[in-house]
């Protein structure tokens, strides 16, 4: 095994670490999309009542029934009796009256609509426990592995709970499977039945660059905020929770992911199909196989610690031909500063096909002559 390359640069002047981050919510945690890099965490783990912050889950299983046509936009559910009388956050549905599941999905993402929710739940699935079973399901193929959900819209129950690092895991695969339908999380205000409702979210009102998610609050857990932003290409997911005020929510929410933009950046590394470095061939055409990344490679660094970067790639060489273009060569491990190693697969960036008979003798020969030396 070679070490190809090792890189440390330091600072021509000494900097002062920064300082951590610390927020006033109970639970919180903040991560950079891309590199899936946890900014910031406190209690992340820790279960917590979602109130209608599970409603990003319901949003997914609508988005999942719909990209598979199980249901489709134009399509419409009865509002049962149960979906009429819910309390709490509503769209304001009629009874016995029948909702086009796209204007119910805006009943739910931007009213935050309980009764959305049923309706939605009881279309799909038959009742509301079967939907919540589903939304176990998922949750649990996502690795939530400290959820459980009881209902569609999050209406306090003792066994439904999540942590601020599961509903972050939620965030970043909705935001991920569906782009076409989450343009609904940034609608400010949705009209129906007569009644005007604005997104209860705070953050579409500030000038940062943020898209969704969802707003939440019961007595027991405070308020809180599956949140979200765009910055010069750079996503930030937030998570944060009990809260004391709407007020506190907002602004201690904006707070974080203004944090979060000023002091980390990208540094880019390599584009995809980019070559790494070269590895070795043992009995091949070549001597040696270019080493690629299929993806664009970038790492986080926090402004006072650009210059310090470490780059090992690892591969077991030299490696026999035939090789294949796209074959898994090695890793290339990445380290700046406090956060923590990144794993990259290595490539090979081109096919490599093996010598000849009587070529490979030549080599053998040549290698008993040398002693087994290279």
């Amino acid at each position: 095994m070679r070490f190809l390359f090792s890189l440390f640069l330091l600072a021509l002047v000494f900097a002062v670490p920064a300082q951590a981050m610390e927020t006033i919510a109970k639970q919180a945690i903040l991560i950079d999309m891309d590199t899936k890099t946890v900014l910031l965490e406190k209690n992340s783990q820790e279960k917590m009542p979602t109130s209608s912050m599970s409603k990003v889950l319901t949003a997914y299983l609508v988005f999942d029934a719909l990209k598979s046509g199980r249901i489709t936009m134009e399509q419409t559910f009865p509002v049962s009796e149960k979906a009429w009388r819910i309390q709490g956050s509503k769209m304001f549905v009629p009874l016995n009256s029948q909702i086009k599941v796209g204007d119910l999905i805006q009943g739910v993402i931007v009213q935050s609509g309980n009764d959305a929710c049923v309706v939605l739940s009881e279309g799909i699935a038959g009742s509301e426990e079967a939907f919540a079973e589903a939304m176990n399901k998922k949750a649990a193929s996502f690795g939530m592995k400290n959820s459980h959900f009881m209902n569609a819209s999050g209406w306090p129950d003792p066994n439904h709970y999540s942590t601020a690092y599961d509903l972050a895991l939620l965030a970043y695969h909705l935001i991920n499977d569906f782009p076409e339908y989450y343009h609904y999380y940034s609608q400010k205000d949705f009209t129906y039945n007569g009644i005007k409702q604005g997104n209860r979210n705070p953050l579409l009102y500030r000038n940062i660059g943020a898209d969704g998610l969802k707003t939440g609050h019961t007595e027991g857990a405070g308020y809180g905020l599956i949140g979200t932003a765009i910055q010069n290409g750079r996503r930030l997911v937030l998570v944060v929770n009990g809260l004391n005020s709407m007020q506190e929510r907002a602004d201690e929410s904006a707070r974080l992911l203004s944090w979060g933009f000023t002091n980390f950046q990208y540094l880019n590394l390599f584009k995809t199909g980019e070559e790494v470095e070269k590895a070795k061939v043992w009995m091949g055409i070549k001597e040696s196989v270019p080493l690629v990344v299929n993806e664009d490679i970038k790492a986080l660094y926090k402004i006072d610690e650009k210059d310090k970067l470490q780059l090992t790639a690892v591969v077991n060489e030299p490696i026999a031909a035939p090789i294949a273009k796209g074959q898994e060569m090695g890793v290339l491990k990445i380290k700046m500063g406090e956060f923590p190693e990144r794993v990259v697969t290595l490539y090979a960036g081109e096919n490599v096909e093996k010598l000849g008979i009587f070529q490979r003798i030549v080599e053998r020969a040549k290698l008993m002559v040398s002693g087994g030396d290279e």
